[in-house]
């Protein structure tokens, strides 16, 4: 790949035909670099665009000394491997569903829906103590703020937020058993 220092100075003063001409000629060394460490044609073709960017980019400080190709290599196993380290960064993040299925305490939420019906849930509500199941209501039902509530209710805001814990434990504890006894 030879690449002229008048082809190079236009594409620096961001002459669009000059950077095409640059593309064309380098595309088949550097996408053959791109297949090297890309999965396939897709991702070397995108990793191609964005290494060819920050070469256009950086252009200014290419130093002529250098052999252009060695510098254009350079920019794009560096393009390629940020690329492998955001990609590996993504998959980090992402929890993949079988290993929900491995787990013995698994039950799809279907099945639990099946066992349980609204109705014996507004019944388990009503069997909490009036206070709890005034502020359960209000919090959870209603939308209100612990600050409301305790206005409503004449309580402080940790005795509103004892009470909503304290609905959600019995009322956890009641899913539970309905659920998993029932298995």
């Amino acid at each position: 790949m030879t690449i002229s220092p008048e082809l190079i100075a236009l594409c620096i003063k961001q002459d669009r035909r000059a950077e095409h001409e640059l593309y064309k000629r380098s595309y088949s060394y550097l996408m053959g670099i791109c297949m090297r460490y890309a999965r396939d044609k897709d991702s070397a073709s995108a990793a191609l665009n964005i290494g060819f960017m920050k070469v256009l980019k950086n252009l200014s400080s290419y130093d002529q000394q250098v052999p252009f190709n060695v510098w254009t290599r350079k920019i794009m196993v560096n393009t390629l491997i940020d690329e492998y380290r955001k990609i590996k960064r993504e998959r980090e993040k992402v929890v993949y569903v079988e290993t929900y299925y491995d787990n013995s305490d698994f039950c799809e939420v279907n099945q639990a829906l099946e066992r349980m019906d609204y109705r014996h849930l507004l019944n388990q509500i009503s069997l909490l103590p009036e206070a709890t199941r005034k502020v359960f209501n209000l919090f959870a039902i209603d939308g209100y703020a612990h600050k409301e509530i305790a206005e409503m209710l004449g309580i402080s805001q940790g005795t509103s937020k004892w009470h909503l814990n304290a609905a959600r434990q019995k009322l956890k504890e009641y899913i539970e058993n309905k659920v998993f006894t029932s298995v």
